[in-house]
């Protein structure tokens, strides 16, 4: 697994086995760099009891650690061990540990659940999923963002809509980790007002997935006014998790149905984001369009099988024409030009290349998040174009999304390819 580094100011990225694309990154427009907000007692921020390292090593034990004895081991370690202190006992996740991030949203705690339970720690996996089930409103969709208490939310910030496609999505990794059938289905049981809730949001906005969902905010955090990719790819990886879980609890007609409404609306989904190469809006004259991270949605562990060549192609240009100084990744190729990288979005792209099997392109992110970590080892939401890391750290997405990276190329080294998008 070859590593690759910026040369001067242009950056070759093996993409695809023989196959390369060079882009160079854009100007930096004047604005100030991005500080590092957090330090090594970041826990004393989230009133986090501290541990000690004996305590940290018995809950490593307790479970496994992905990439062990390989190059990301550390890494693998602290994401792991920020994971556990980020998530309350009563299951919230915070984003991070600085004011802002403080907060527990659908999306990274459905990440911190799957992450968890991967990695065998499938009690607080459950919690996680059970904060969800708690703060689910009575429609079955969430709010943006959540108090870690659970007692409502920190402003009037709108809904977003993908919250009930990460809760199922993350609900069907959590019990398809189950050691057993019987247990999945107790669990399942325990957490049927989640399933529930989140088919029927997905299916309403939808229409049993005839019709493509409203615009709505996604993990861009902005208000919208065009439906994005990062919307509707969620949702549908929602109903395909649904369509799986029916069966467990005896619902076969109703596994049917959502399998044929998920169908439909990928159906849609090509049909309006396809022509355009899946662009982060249809409309390739929306401003801060182009390509975005939102594709990862397109490939496993979020959708079965192999995708097709026109998504591979748009998931290969996103890691170019989003290419930051430093060598990560902007959120998309229409985000600002003012050289910040973004680790949770160079974290999705390492998952969705290790689980579909791209094992150069996912190392290659691996390495460049290992070698960006703050002074402490954990990883940190942003790397400012000198290199240097900055925002919250650590970052509950990224930290989860790299443990099931590292996971899903342990499996395929097994021979293992049944990721659970299928």
């Amino acid at each position: 697994m070859a590593r690759r580094a910026a040369a001067g100011l242009a950056l070759t990225l093996v993409l695809v086995a023989g196959a390369t694309l060079t882009a160079l990154p854009e100007r930096s427009e004047a604005v100030p760099a991005p500080v590092l907000l957090t330090d090594a007692s970041w826990r004393e921020a989230l009133d986090v009891a501290p541990t000690t390292a004996q305590e940290d090593a018995a809950w490593l034990a307790a479970g496994t650690v992905p990439g062990t004895g390989g190059p990301w081991e550390a890494v693998v370690r602290q994401s792991l061990l920020d994971l556990r202190s980020l998530t309350a006992d009563s299951g919230a996740v915070a984003a991070g540990p600085a004011p802002r991030w403080a907060y527990a949203w659908p999306r990274d705690s459905a990440f911190a659940a799957a992450a968890l339970s991967a990695t065998g720690h499938r009690d607080e996996a459950l919690r996680v999923l059970g904060f969800l089930a708690r703060v689910q409103l009575d429609d079955g969709g969430f709010e943006a963002r959540y108090l870690l208490d659970g007692t409502g939310t920190p402003d009037g910030r709108g809904r977003q809509a993908d919250g009930a496609g990460w809760a199922l999505w993350a609900l069907g990794e959590v019990l398809a980790d189950a050691p057993t059938r019987a247990q999945a289905l107790r669990e399942l049981q325990e957490l049927r007002g989640l399933l529930d809730g989140a088919t029927g949001f997905a299916m309403e906005v939808t229409d049993g997935g005839r019709e493509l969902p409203e615009p709505s905010s996604d993990y861009w955090e902005r208000r919208e006014a065009e439906l994005t990719l990062g919307t509707v790819a969620p949702l549908l990886a929602g109903l395909r998790a649904s369509a799986r879980l029916q069966p467990l609890l005896g619902e076969h007609a109703a596994g049917r149905r959502l399998a044929a409404a998920a169908g439909s609306l990928e159906e849609l989904l090509h049909e309006e984001f396809g022509p355009t190469g899946y662009l982060r809006y249809a409309d390739p004259d929306v401003e801060t369009g182009g390509v975005d991270a939102a594709v990862a949605f397109l490939l496993p562990p979020f959708a079965p099988g192999v995708p097709g060549e026109p998504v591979l192609a748009a998931f290969d240009a996103y890691q170019v024409r989003a290419l930051r100084p430093a060598g990560g990744l902007a959120p998309g190729a229409g985000w600002k030009s003012d050289g910040v990288s973004w680790t949770p979005e160079v974290a999705l792209v390492a998952l969705a290349a290790a689980s579909s099997g791209r094992t150069g392109q996912a190392a290659h992110w691996l390495d460049w998040l290992a070698a960006h970590p703050a002074p402490w080892g954990s990883l940190p939401e942003k790397v400012a174009a000198d290199g240097s890391p900055a925002g919250p750290a650590p970052l509950g997405w990224t930290a989860a999304s790299v443990v099931l990276a590292v996971a899903a190329l342990e499996a395929r080294e097994r021979g293992d390819h049944g990721d659970h998008g299928g």
